[in-house]
């Protein structure tokens, strides 16, 4: 098979991908051809079994609208689209502890970003006291002094005295009547009450553990901090990011081999621990590079070395999605063949022990694939890794698997899923607003569907979040793969998550998504309070309802015509704000103000629902287009409002049908019932294009 591949990216992969590893750049071009001819017949074949599942349940939803449960159930059955339970026992090895043993934050980072890369990776540790400083963690009812504010570090002071007694009480007395912390041979002064939570110690350093995190007390009496502080302790830094994944996928705006090559290089350089990058900050030059280990001397006296990042996952494109990086004949390859080949490949690195630092120390490459539809697709997807590890001479189950619980074929048929993957499987994770966006599509023709924060209350929302767990657990998750949650989405807001976020350790989960390093200082706090293990064990018994999910949230009472207002142009101006910076400046991901100017942390899922809904009012006669345009014209304005100032931003309200941006938005909308999945990829990819070709 004869490929024709972006010369951006063919350099990319003889001069910076393949140099160290036994793999000349034409044995890998034929991998990839191999692999295309493989799996991209297949995968048609199981994206028309999706359109035909999608046509059939349209059918009975416009004879039955929303129906009752148990007939839904009895019709998906009869079509194949609903399968028996299973009762799957997942049996994997190679596992890092990071993702079989310690709960914790995870970050997820776009890999077009090497900045916001290096920062996810190095936020395996974050100071406490900085997130408590800079943040609403703690209130602040007045301007801080320039420089540094006593009173605000005073404050920190003792808000981080009563987690410490809280978390790592004391013997007798509170940390906040120590002098001085001292190790003498081993042992920790003052005396922890639970001797055990004595970690170790280094030059300046206590060290702490509960629950599987790390904390450490920095001493440092010559520190501003140090000097205020009643016992010299300049910082509080907590073992935060456990994990994080580099993402190739939602996140992110890659729409030619040019974008491609920019993602796969973050990838490369984090694998071989090269990564650096300079940024200019408050009037100087910072270097930016990949932070080592930190070593420290254990009671017993014998060295303990912790890692100083973040265990890596890589999450490629969904297998519905083609890349124009490289044709094979006439057509655009898989994207999710390429990422797979490329991801891998640069995890040689790692595993040959050829970077600065090891990522997963048990030699394994962690690849979450989203976006896919029932155990078949599951299936095909370990095929493949199973491909590229033979291609590659990789031990068997080398790559392992994460799969994003997103889809309603998926949620239905979770334990399946995991079957199909029992050997691989290392996560599971709920996605709220992605999930929703297909609850939207699937049951399209049963009726109008509910508001967006109604969506929260709905019946099936609440068994999708806990029966993800349920089944989880009951394939052996414990102490082997990761239960997960989604996102927080205000970054601001870290008082409201502090407050709220606390329910996923609660729930289960031995990790939930967090916007921000400083988010996931503030989140370890859930996990230092809750033994997840211990929750789990809790939970080990309980069986969530399926049919829960198949209760479809259509609208039942009437809407007044504020609401509906209210409700469009809400979503419509979410749609613009996040499109006119994917279309028009490539920023796949995003800190997006809302209509009252709340920052929400935005990607492909929010857009995906958000289209949705509109797309489906449309259909139900709910708003019309007239209206829905009028809004968008409306909206239009205020999102350029909101981004006046940003460096090459084009406004949209002064040349609507000119702009790239405001015509993406409505084609997502207008192309929304017809678009397979209610996927937004085809209008961003097209329109970013066309708006890249213009300059």
């Amino acid at each position: 098979m004869d490929l024709r591949i972006d010369p951006t990216l063919r350099t990319f992969v003889a001069e910076e991908l393949l140099p160290g590893l036994d793999v000349s750049p034409d044995r890998f071009w034929s991998v990839l051809a191999d692999l295309q001819e493989r799996f991209a017949p297949r995968i048609a074949t199981l994206l028309a079994r999706r359109d035909e599942l999608q046509a059939q349940v349209d059918d009975w939803h416009r004879e039955h609208g929303a129906g009752d449960p148990a007939a839904y159930a009895e019709f998906l059955t009869g079509i194949g689209y609903l399968l028996p339970e299973g009762a799957p026992r997942v049996r994997v090895s190679g596992v890092d502890t990071e993702i079989a043993e310690v709960p914790g934050p995870q970050l997820v980072v776009p890999s077009t970003v090497p900045r916001y890369a290096l920062n996810a990776a190095n936020a395996r540790w974050g100071s406490l006291y900085d997130a408590f400083y800079g943040t609403d963690a703690l209130p602040l009812d007045r301007e801080l002094e320039p420089g540094y504010d006593e009173q605000r570090g005073a404050q920190v002071i003792a808000a981080a005295d009563e987690l410490l007694d809280e978390l790592f009480p004391l013997a007798s007395g509170s940390h906040a009547d120590v002098s001085e912390y001292t190790v003498t041979d081993g042992v920790l002064s003052p005396a922890p009450a639970d001797p055990s939570q004595f970690a170790g110690s280094a030059d300046g350093v206590i060290l702490l553990r509960r629950n599987g995190l790390h904390v450490e007390l920095r001493i440092d009496a010559e520190h501003q901090v140090g000097r205020q502080h009643h016992a010299h302790v300049a910082d509080v830094v907590l073992e935060s990011a456990v994990t994080t994944i580099v993402d190739l996928e939602d996140s992110v705006a890659t729409v030619d081999g040019e974008d491609k090559t920019a993602a796969y290089r973050t990838w490369l350089g984090l694998m071989t621990g090269t990564l650096s990058t300079s940024f200019e900050k408050g009037g100087r030059t910072v270097e930016r590079s990949v932070h080592g280990d930190r070593t420290y001397t254990a009671p017993d006296g014998t060295e303990l070395t912790l890692p100083g990042r973040s265990l890596l996952l890589v999450r490629n494109c969904g297998h519905h999605m083609t890349t124009n990086a490289v044709h094979a004949g006439d057509a655009e390859v898989a994207e999710g063949v390429l990422d797979a080949l490329v991801s891998v490949t640069a995890a040689l690195h790692d595993l040959r022990g050829l970077g600065r630092y090891s990522n997963s120390r048990a030699g394994s490459v962690y690849v979450v694939k989203p976006k896919q539809h029932g155990p078949e697709e599951v299936a095909l997807t370990v095929e493949l890794f199973a491909a590229v590890e033979e291609a590659l001479g990789l031990p068997a189950r080398t790559v392992k698997i994460g799969i994003m619980d997103e889809e309603k074929r998926t949620s239905l048929n979770l334990a399946a899923c995991i079957e199909a993957a029992q050997d691989r499987v290392i996560f599971v994770n709920t996605g709220f607003l992605d999930r929703t966006g297909d609850e939207i599509h699937t049951d399209f023709e049963a009726g109008p569907a509910v508001r967006k924060d109604d969506m929260k209350s709905t019946s099936w929302l609440t068994g999708y979040e806990d029966r993800n767990v349920d089944v989880a657990l009951a394939a052996g998750f414990a102490g082997q793969a990761q239960v997960g949650k989604g996102m927080w989405a205000k970054p601001a807001a870290m008082a409201a998550m502090l407050e709220q976020k606390g329910a996923h350790p609660q729930a289960g989960a031995n990790c939930a998504w967090v916007p921000s390093p400083t988010a996931a200082t503030l989140h370890a706090l859930h996990y230092l309070r809750t033994d997840v293990r211990a929750r789990q064990e809790e939970l080990a018994g309980r069986r969530t309802d399926r049919a829960l999910l198949l209760e479809v949230p259509v609208q039942t009472g009437e809407l007044s015509d504020e609401e509906k207002r209210h409700e469009l142009e809400t979503n419509a101006q979410s749609i613009l704000g996040y499109v006119v910076r994917w279309v028009g400046l490539g920023i796949g991901c995003s800190t997006v103000p809302d209509l009252e100017g709340v920052g929400l942390m935005e990607d492909r899922a929010t857009l995906r629902i958000s289209s949705q809904l509109i797309a489906n009012w449309l259909h139900h006669g709910v708003v019309g287009e007239e209206q829905v345009r009028e809004t968008f014209a409306r909206m239009a304005e205020i999102v350029d409002g909101q981004n006046e100032g940003e460096p090459g931003y084009a406004p949209m309200a002064k040349d609507l049908e000119g702009s790239p941006s405001f015509q993406a938005a409505l084609d997502l909308v207008f192309s929304g019932r017809a678009e397979p999945g209610g996927y937004t990829e085809r209008a961003l990819t097209t329109w970013r294009q066309k708006a890249k070709a213009s300059g």
